[in-house]
This record gives C-alpha cells, structure tokens and sequence, in this order.
C-alpha cells in the first residue's frame, strides 16, 4: 500500500510533545511578515508589500493540494471530495495514504474525477518496491518520507543512509523520492550541526530532492530562503502552509509567512509543485478554495 511508514496525525502529535527545538540551518530568519493585514493596500499599489513590483505567478499547472488537509472531509469515501477538488480548480493532489483502498482503486477514482495523483508521502523502509510498484499504479512520479525526529548526528547521518537506499530504488523505476521536514530537523545537535543539514549533505543530490514545508521550517526557527540557497535544485516541492501569529495553522494569505518574498528569491530553482496544506482546518473545502485562490491569485 502506498501508506506514510507513521501516521502523520501521530507525527504531529510528537511534533507537539517536545521533539521540536528552535535552531536554525544557516542564520535565523523566520521568514514572515504580518502580510494579510496589508494585502489590499499593496495590491492598490501594485506591489508585494515590500516595495517590489511582482510579475511572476505559480503556474496552475504547478498546483497540488496535500490529501491530509481534507482527511476529515473524505471519510472513507474519496470520490465526493475529489470532484468538488475538481471543481475548484485543483488537478493534482498529493496522498497521504489510500484510505483503505487498493492502489489500483484509488486510482480508479482518480481517473473518475479527472485528478492526478502526482505525489505520495511514503516511509523507506519495509517492502520499499512494493511501495514504488503502488505509487506507479496511482500515477505518482514524486514520493517522500513524511516525518523522522532524531536527537543526534549519527541518527540523522544513519536516516541519509536509509533514504540513499529508497532513492536508489525508486530511481531506478522512474520515480524521485525525497523527504518533508517538520520543525525538529532544523535543531542544533551536539556537533553544531542540524539534522537537516546532515541530510543534506548526507544524500545523493542526483536522487533524492526536499520537499520543504514551509510553515515547520518557519517554526523551526529557519528562514526558507537561506535553506533552499543550500542546493536549490534539490527543492522540487514546496509544502505552501501559513502560520498563524500565535504560532497555529492558517488558510494561506491570512497568516504571517512571506510567501511571495520565499517564491521570488528561490526562483532559480527548479520547483515543480505548490501543495497546498493545512494539518488542522476547521472548514478542509474552504480552506483547499483558499489556498487555490491564494496560489493563483499571488503575484511576486
């Protein structure tokens, strides 16, 4: 089964509970700005709210929505939630488990409501080819490890190890594997270092690509921007969340993470989706209409 190797609602929980220090990969810029309450102001005068005159927009093409934001919505029943995903405008979705069903009905589904499953979240370990081979029937080309957490050096540099091997195996069946980022990787160990850029530096470039979530990265006390300098074209996937003031999810365009100052200053990588997301939404259907509309209506 295309499954995540640990429940991502358990990973959060663990996210909650201690596991995630603030640190920084290079500096210590969070990365946001108080954006929405300037937004029609800015708009009026034709810049970003940072004095740039944008002209860049995420193509449409480039859209994706994370499945996990409408898991209270689907139920066991996918389909409904689809269509109206359909309709809003969204034409890729990245999964997060099948909800009890076969690859290969999922897939079905898919086809149904004219939605491409282009990304999975999806552990390492265990029958990783057969993780691939579902992947494949559901049409993905892109999968990453959703979560770890890890206190020192040699646990993440044995994490790099794990992932060189997944890479290695999906590569060589037409499919890139990565690894998304919560808050923790972005601690300082007892080296200096962070998980994070022991991952970095411990993996195949040629291989394995980031997805970078943009709101754990923020809490992590990281600044998108220096991270994706790191290696930009490592950076296929962007994980498009907005962080609340408090510090708790937000539908994108209401929160306080820059977005269009990310985008602009990461544009010589070679980014191929925007996935919308957001782990605790109150209305998932309003949230996936906000975040679409957000997406495209964002000019940096």
């Amino acid at each position: 089964m295309c499954t995540p190797e640990l429940d991502r609602r358990t990973a959060l929980r663990l996210a909650a509970t201690g596991v995630v220090a603030a640190g920084a990969l290079i500096g210590a810029g969070a990365g946001t700005a108080a954006a929405s309450s300037s937004a029609a102001a800015s708009a009026e005068a034709g810049t970003d709210g940072h004095g740039h005159h944008p002209r860049q927009k995420v193509p449409k093409e480039q859209i994706s929505i994370q499945l996990y934001t409408l898991r209270n919505a689907i139920g066991d029943n996918p389909e409904p939630v689809l269509r109206q995903l359909h309709r809003i405008g969204y034409r890729k979705v990245e999964l997060a488990g099948t909800y009890g069903l076969t690859a290969r009905q999922f897939r079905r589904i898919l086809d149904r409501t004219g939605i491409r499953a282009t990304s999975a979240h999806v552990g390492p370990d265990g029958d990783f080819s057969r993780t691939v081979d579902d992947c494949l029937t559901l049409g993905c080309r892109m999968a990453a490890m959703p979560y770890a957490a890890y206190t020192t050096p040699e646990e993440w540099s044995a994490l790099a190890d794990r992932l060189n091997t997944a890479a290695a195996i999906a590569a060589r069946r037409g499919l890139r594997y990565g690894y998304h980022n919560h808050a923790q990787e972005f601690a300082t160990l007892s080296d200096g270092r962070t998980g994070y850029a022991i991952l970095l530096d411990g993996t195949d470039r040629r291989l394995l690509h980031m997805e970078l979530d943009l709101y754990w990265a923020v809490t992590g006390g990281a600044d998108p921007v220096e991270v994706v300098a790191r290696d930009p074209y490592r950076f296929r996937q962007f994980h498009v969340k907005d962080r609340a003031p408090d510090g708790s999810f937000a539908d994108l365009g209401t929160g306080t993470i820059d977005f269009a100052r990310i985008f602009r200053e990461t544009r010589s990588g070679d980014r191929f989706e925007y996935i919308v997301e957001h782990d605790q939404p109150t209305d998932p259907l309003s949230t996936a209409a906000v975040g679409y509309r957000y997406l495209r209506t964002l000019r940096y």
